[in-house]
């Protein structure tokens, strides 16, 4: 792989591709990073950027290809792993999410988005208490994240902890009203509860 420094140049078009990206302009991010990728095809920042631009707007093959490409450049590319880790896990293919999404976080340790990932997948791959560790972690880091709230929410529900889970469904509604994953788990949780006063009725 190449090493030399990029340019001023260069920087400064990734980081205007990367202020487009954080404004939800991806198809705009996406032609400077493809103007780049053709003057500089091995230019790893500029693949990472493309897979993560690629992955907003849900083209996960396009995504999955910078991102391989982007490791195969450099094997410590983090982001590279997290992206394969997380369209592993999209793909509830865990034993393969679990190995990127590994290798990201030794790459990239106390990353709030990178532990949720891997606190997701241990839990599904069997790994139960350590993945809600792992997902307590990136709450910790990132204490108002939907996403991290509604996954903690559902491993509390999946482990029979209805009022843990409960309270971060709440948490997440009041920080996102619309949150429809969120909504659903509240109903699912107080049918649940219903469920549970109907069954102590009619044992006392």
């Amino acid at each position: 792989m190449d090493d030399q420094p990029l340019t001023s140049g260069i920087i400064e078009r990734l980081e205007a591709a990367e202020q487009l990206k954080l404004a939800g302009e991806y198809q705009q991010a996406l032609i400077i990073l493809e103007q780049l990728l053709v003057e500089d095809p091995e230019n790893v920042s500029a693949l990472e950027e493309v897979a993560d631009n690629e992955l907003s707007l849900e083209h996960f093959p396009r995504a999955e290809a910078a991102a391989s490409q982007a490791i195969n450049l450099d094997p410590k590319s983090y982001t590279g792993h997290y992206i394969l880790g997380f369209l592993r896990s999209q793909a509830e293919e865990w034993e393969r999410a679990l190995m990127h999404l590994q290798e990201a976080n030794k790459l990239k340790p106390n990353n709030a988005e990178i532990l949720r990932c891997l606190g997701w997948t241990l839990f599904n791959s069997s790994k139960r208490a350590q993945g809600i560790v792992t997902l307590e972690r990136s709450l910790n880091l990132e204490s108002a994240n939907p996403l991290t709230l509604c996954d903690l929410g559902v491993a509390y529900l999946q482990t029979h902890n209805v009022f843990k889970a409960k309270s971060l469904f709440q948490r997440t509604l009041d920080l996102d009203p619309e949150n429809e994953r969120a909504r659903e788990c509240v109903q699912a949780v107080e049918r649940l509860e219903g469920g549970m006063k109907k069954a102590q009725a009619e044992r006392a």
